[in-house]
């Protein structure tokens, strides 16, 4: 990436503190059009505008916190703005934006991301051993992808998300389409409506 869309990136603001500390819900919708940036330490910046989200309210049956906090998912304990990542299925990290004031577990997962800076390195990293083309469509289309391609994995769990290398970052969007869906690979809590999405992207995960 050159150095002045680097430094352009950089000098856009991280959301405030106070952004989180919203009701969940409306943080998930509110994070649409957002920029997703990732100052990869050795690496460079990789950046993305976030068109999917998913929020977890404490009192969801699907929630990781809903049955108490644990070592994995104390992160959604603490302050709000900062990074939740877990890893699942063994294969899988995925990456959450801590919402709530500290002591009320929730979250918003962020699923998927329209590609804007550092799409190479992106695709390198999803390629991995195996040489292909992937389509930038396909590059942040679900969680897993998304921690993937932005190279975000433990060492980013508990990452300050206003004060790190890894950041959300206001973007100019203007004004967006977006609609509330079931959320996916749950098995309670299926019928809230707490998927939100921009509508008509492409960049959308594939359930």
């Amino acid at each position: 990436m050159r150095e002045d869309a680097r430094r352009a990136l950089l000098d856009l603001p991280p959301l405030p503190r106070g952004f989180y500390l919203q009701e969940t819900l409306v943080v998930a919708r509110a994070l649409l059009g957002q920029l997703l940036v990732h100052d990869v330490p050795g690496e460079g910046i990789v950046a993305g505008r976030i068109v999917e989200t998913e929020a977890y309210l404490r009192d969801d049956p699907a929630c990781h916190a809903a049955r108490g906090q644990t070592p994995r998912n104390a992160p959604m304990f603490g302050p709000p703005g900062f990074a939740y990542v877990y890893f699942t299925y063994g294969m899988h990290f995925c990456f959450n934006a801590v919402t709530q004031p500290e002591g009320i577990a929730e979250a918003v997962l962020i699923r998927a991301v329209e590609p804007v800076a550092g799409l190479d390195a992106m695709r390198a990293r999803r390629a991995g051993a195996r040489p292909r083309r992937i389509r930038d469509e396909e590059l942040a289309a679900g969680p897993a992808r998304i921690c993937q391609a932005f190279a975000i994995g433990r060492e980013e769990n508990r990452l300050d998300l206003v004060e790190s290398r890894l950041s959300i970052r206001e973007a100019s969007s203007g004004p967006l389409e977006i609609v509330a869906r079931p959320r996916v690979g749950i098995r309670e809590g299926t019928e809230y409506l707490w998927r939100f999405c921009v509508a008509g992207s492409p960049f959308l995960s594939r359930p």
